[in-house]
């Protein structure tokens, strides 16, 4: 936006009386009570300012200029933020579902776990302020301003539905972000981290994804047509077999070789045996991290302390095998059978479990041996259960923060003093479910069958 080419506009700095008297006026104006007036803090500069959990839903801040501002936690649903400069502003935790953000510059900002669901993030136009205040577009020409969202940090946020198209995303932190139906249509992404993105249904049309990491990354039924993967890191992307044919992976980084000394999988695996009964003084430890194992048999196999980190899986059996302390984090184990599997203290963090039979499984705490009063927890932190079949399996004190559950069968199952801080159990069978001494912080449940919360029987 500018006055003039090549001049910013010229904001004038607003005081924190000024600042109170209009929300406050604004706040009114939300609950529909005499007095009230929409917010307008249209070309104002508010840089710096501490406007955590203002509600400031609907306001107009077009233009303005809101360097490093505070807004943690702000709600800003519906607001106008048309080419506002908020650079190293920190909106952590901010609402800012259906917002205008059309040629806003978010260079740095902290958008962790902030909500921008269906907000608009495309490109605007070069606008010049008039005398009166009002904002219009160039009347000889039209000159497009990219969204700017490089070196930010969006971790965990929901941008579902969000429209990002031609926006600069370079060099961003999108870990764990939500971005189901996001349109990303040219946008450049490159060299940003999208590890264990949910980026399902999502529109890459022609986007940059050079350089970026995916890992564990949830890319089925997205739109990949013309999308660049040159040097992306695709190792433990969940993709279905249309999308995968349909995508472009020259460049990219894939699956490695099983072993780089020229070992079968028979040696690698007895090796590991000999690892695990000398308890490390003889054999080798089995590294299969990246390796494309998918439809192996594996059943009954000791894997005990095992890295698989980001192991292709799908389909596989790995029955009755000895996986505890295994390192399975964002592993593709989709479909697979875990049938009275032992994974005991093992990782599972971020892994895609979807359609997984876990039936009689054990996922409980190990105990350290060097500390006989220690015990070492599961580690399910935002892995993906849905669908899977869990009946009896024992999940005690495992650590399940926003793990997801959804459609899940936990009949039966031991959850008993797990952490499920904002755990999804929406749709799940819960018949005789054991939550006694569970953290159920914001959990989700909504059409779970036959779930007794604790706190709910205690009334």
């Amino acid at each position: 936006m500018a006055e003039t080419i090549g001049r910013g506009p010229d904001r004038s700095k607003i005081t924190v009386a000024e600042l109170q008297t209009i929300h406050s006026r604004h706040q009114a104006f939300v609950r529909r009570q005499a007095g009230g007036a929409r917010a307008n803090l249209k070309l104002r500069d508010l840089s710096h300012m501490d406007l955590s959990r203002f509600d400031l839903s609907d306001a107009d801040l077009s233009g303005a200029k809101l360097f490093g501002t505070r807004l943690e936690g702000a709600n800003l649903a519906g607001a106008t933020l048309y080419a506002a400069d908020l650079r190293l502003a920190n909106m952590e935790g901010a609402d800012l579902r259906k917002a205008d953000l059309r040629g806003a510059c978010l260079r740095g900002a902290v958008l962790t776990e902030a909500i921008l669901s269906d907000s608009d993030l495309r490109d605007g136009t070069i606008m010049h302020v008039r005398k009166n205040g009002d904002i219009a577009a160039h009347e000889f020409e039209t000159v497009s301003v990219n969204t700017e969202l490089s070196v930010a940090t969006i971790r965990a946020a929901d941008l579902s539905r969000a429209k990002i198209s031609n926006a600069f995303v370079m060099q961003t932190d999108l870990t764990d972000a939500i971005l189901r139906g996001t349109k990303f249509v040219r946008a450049n992404l490159s060299n940003s981290n999208l590890t264990g993105c949910d980026l399902t249904g999502a529109d890459l049309r022609e986007a940059n994804l050079s350089g970026a990491k995916l890992s564990g990354a949830n890319l089925t039924g997205a739109e990949l047509n013309a999308t660049r993967f040159l040097g992306a890191d695709l190792i433990g992307v969940i993709m279905d077999d249309i999308t995968r044919r349909a995508a472009d992976l020259d460049g990219a980084i894939l699956s490695r070789e099983l072993s780089t000394d020229g070992r079968s999988l028979e040696q690698i695996l007895a090796d590991h045996r000999i690892w695990v009964d000398s308890q490390g003084r003889d054999g080798m430890r089995a590294d299969l991290s990246g390796v494309d194992l998918s439809g192996r048999d594996l059943s009954g196999q000791t894997l005990s302390a095992a890295l698989m980190h980001r192991t292709m899986l799908r389909g596989a059996d790995l029955s009755g095998a000895t996986l505890a302390m295994a390192d399975l984090s964002l592993a593709d184990l989709r479909g697979v059978d875990l049938t009275a599997a032992d994974l005991r203290g093992a990782s599972l963090e971020r892994a895609t479990c979807s359609g997984a039979i876990l039936v009689r499984a054990d996922l409980g705490p190990v105990q350290i041996q060097s500390n006989a009063a220690r015990l070492w927890p599961a580690n399910l932190c935002r892995a993906r259960f849905d669908r899977a079949d869990l009946g009896s399996a024992n999940l005690r004190k495992a650590k399940a923060v926003q793990a997801f559950f959804a459609g899940a069968n936990l009949t039966r199952v031991d959850l008993g003093g797990a952490d499920l801080i904002s755990a999804d159990l929406t749709g799940a069978i819960c018949t005789e479910l054991a939550l006694d001494g569970a953290n159920i912080t914001d959990i989700r449940c909504a059409g779970a069958k036959d779930l007794r919360l604790p706190e709910l029987e205690d009334l």
